[in-house]
């Protein structure tokens, strides 16, 4: 957990500082965790780079910062602005993030979620080049009696073509689109006999023990395929167009099921958090040793599983960060989108109340996955049964 963490907040602060050093910004720390330093030096620059006590983060900060969110406590900038020019000179203060054009500082608060989309794509593409993307065919193999697909009037030997307009390429396909569509109707379009059949089918909500994730709600047709799975290479050309197709899908499925659970239409237990991380990167690595006939089996297993596993990690943090919220590098878009709307930057009191704001409902998303988490994995039952 541990390492596949540190490498997806690595990229995401390597993002932040790239962008910030392409733009001119002095920048004094590059911390990968939070805390006291275990490892610490300074670069020809003087940026001191550190590896933290605590890793379950990181940060960049730059020169003139009051803390790792770079935001000023100062509640007046031009005499942040007076300070600077009367200790290093008039022309010091444009190395300093807070007095960067608006689109600079944009570009360096969209750069670290845009690394992590690099980076999932990157893996993603070496993934489908020497590995390959499994598929099976969209055929029906057998309708279990009383499910939602059995009602729905689906038969063993249809062939999916479309659902909701759009063109099936393979089963994993379908699966994925039903778990996200628990009570939710769903057009499809079916090949029989040579014909084509419309059928509408509501998945139902259902909860199943998944090795990866515990505990989980999804929904579901009853719906089974026995074709025989392959793995489908991508081409030197081709695997950095279906990788960033990958990675748009997984943005739009994870921005679709949040969604839902903010409007109440999945039940919100199934927030996960970083518990769920690292009992994830377990069954991961639990996965690729299972069966392995020998030990370079395994690493080459391990290697790619993990790197999967990355990739999807570091897709959704990156969605995460995002989001519209204070101290999240979306809050501070939305900052700079209305300093450019009213020429003038938002108060320094509403800013520091709206960033306390943010870290106190970031703590608490946290604390709630954390409840979840424990409860999906059965911790809770497991210790009371111990008094029973």
């Amino acid at each position: 957990m541990i390492i596949v963490l540190s490498v997806v907040v690595t990229v995401h602060e390597l993002g932040h500082y790239w962008a910030a050093r392409a733009c001119g910004v002095a920048i004094d720390r590059f911390s990968i965790g939070f805390g006291a330093p275990l490892v610490s030096w300074r670069d020809k620059r003087g940026v001191e780079w550190r590896i933290a006590t605590i890793p379950l983060g990181g940060y960049v900060r730059f020169a003139g910062d009051e803390n790792a969110a770079s935001v000023p406590d100062q509640n007046d900038l031009d005499a942040m602005k007076a300070e600077i020019a009367q200790r290093e000179g008039a022309e010091a203060v444009k190395k300093y993030f807070h007095f960067k054009p608006i689109w600079q500082r944009a570009v360096i608060a969209a750069a670290g979620p845009f690394a992590n989309f690099v980076l999932a794509t990157l893996i993603f593409a070496i993934v489908l080049l020497f590995v390959g993307d499994l598929k099976s065919p969209a055929t029906v193999s057998a309708v279990i009696p009383g499910g939602a697909a059995a009602e729905a009037g689906f038969r063993p030997g249809d062939t999916i073509v479309r659902m909701d307009g759009r063109n099936v390429k393979d089963f994993q396909q379908v699966q994925r689109y039903v778990n996200l569509r628990a009570k939710l109707p769903i057009e499809f379009v079916v090949e029989r006999g040579g014909q084509t059949v419309s059928l509408t089918a509501t998945p139902r909500l259902v909860e199943q023990k998944d090795r990866f994730s515990g505990r989980v709600k999804v929904g579901r047709l009853d719906l089974e395929s026995r074709s025989r799975p392959y793995l489908q290479k991508s081409t030197l050309l081709s695997a950095i167009p279906d990788a960033v197709g990958q990675v748009w899908d997984m943005i739009k499925t994870i921005g679709f099921y949040l969604g839902r659970l903010l409007t109440g239409q999945l039940p919100a237990d199934q927030i996960s958090g970083i518990i769920g991380i690292g009992h994830s990167a377990g069954a991961v690595t639990k996965a690729s040793v299972e069966g392995a006939p020998d030990v370079g089996t395994v690493m080459l297993r391990l290697l790619f599983n993990q790197l999967l596993f990355i990739a999807s990690l570091s897709v959704s943090i990156g969605f995460m960060n995002l989001l519209p919220i204070p101290v999240l590098d979306g809050g501070h878009l939305l900052l700079y989108a209305y300093e450019a709307v009213f020429r003038r930057p938002l108060r320094a009191d509403f800013q520091a109340a709206g960033f306390r704001a943010g870290l106190a409902l970031i703590l608490c998303f946290m604390l709630f996955a954390a409840w979840n988490d424990l409860n999906r994995f059965d911790v809770f039952k497991f210790i009371g049964g111990l008094f029973t």
